[in-house]
């Protein structure tokens, strides 16, 4: 299948770069690239990629101050890679406007389902004003129009906090959410630091919408991160 689609590759190591070219390309995308952020910078505006594939540790920048700069005037989705497997960094560049994170090393089948995953939030996003009304995923449907979740064709009642939580999480389905992008966006400004309450409506949510809350099938926990809904 060929997507005609510009990746842009932000990496300072060339077997790495090599690699990616060798695994996306494979797939029918075109790979531009740069070793630097600055020159990133320049090459985004330029050519107007697709998506964003970028290392954190860059010879002249920090990748979050990338992710800063960029989002400043462009939504272009960005997946990070990065040798940086601590916690507070993942939550770092997700907060400051990342997509999705990849700790290296890590699989090519990976890397390219997280493209098409990021690729598609963005289109959808894109695509409408709105978010569609109606999320379906496996057994799990959500009709925001009428205000009502059904699990295997059984309504299911939620409380209020409940329900903006999953909601938020359905808008931005596929894709991590940090704690403090749920906290901020189910209770709003200024109660980031409440992560044990947010754990406790996570568990009673996923009790409600998930047959084994223990494996669950739609609320993914990204460890010390925060959590995705997974979709179809």
């Amino acid at each position: 299948m060929t997507h005609d689609l510009k990746v842009l590759v932000i990496e300072d190591e060339k077997p790495i770069r090599t690699l990616l070219r060798a695994a996306l390309e494979g797939k029918g995308y075109t790979q531009i690239e740069s070793e630097t952020g600055s020159g990133g910078l320049a090459m985004a505006a330029s050519q107007s990629p697709d998506i964003v594939i970028l290392d954190l540790g860059l010879p002249d920048m920090d990748g979050k101050d990338f992710i800063g700069r960029i989002r400043e005037w462009s939504p272009v989705p960005i997946i990070v890679i990065s040798a940086r497997d601590q916690e507070m960094e993942k939550v770092a560049a997700l907060d400051a406007g990342a997509d999705d994170y990849l700790t290296k090393p890590f699989s090519v089948e990976e890397l390219q389902a997280r493209l098409r995953a990021a690729l598609r939030h963005h289109n959808q996003a894109a695509g409408s004003a709105s978010v569609e009304p109606l999320f379906v995923h496996g057994e799990l449907k959500v009709d925001m129009a009428a205000r009502r979740v059904f699990v295997a064709e059984n309504e299911t009642h939620l409380t209020p906090i409940e329900y903006r939580l999953l909601t938020a999480l359905v808008r931005h389905a596929g894709k991590v959410m940090t704690h403090k992008q749920l906290i901020k966006e189910v209770w709003g400004p200024g109660h980031e630091e409440q992560t044990h309450y947010l754990r406790i409506f996570m568990a009673n949510l996923r009790k409600k919408i998930e047959a084994d809350s223990a494996n669950p099938r739609y609320l993914k926990t990204e460890q010390g991160v925060g959590y995705r809904l997974l979709r179809d």
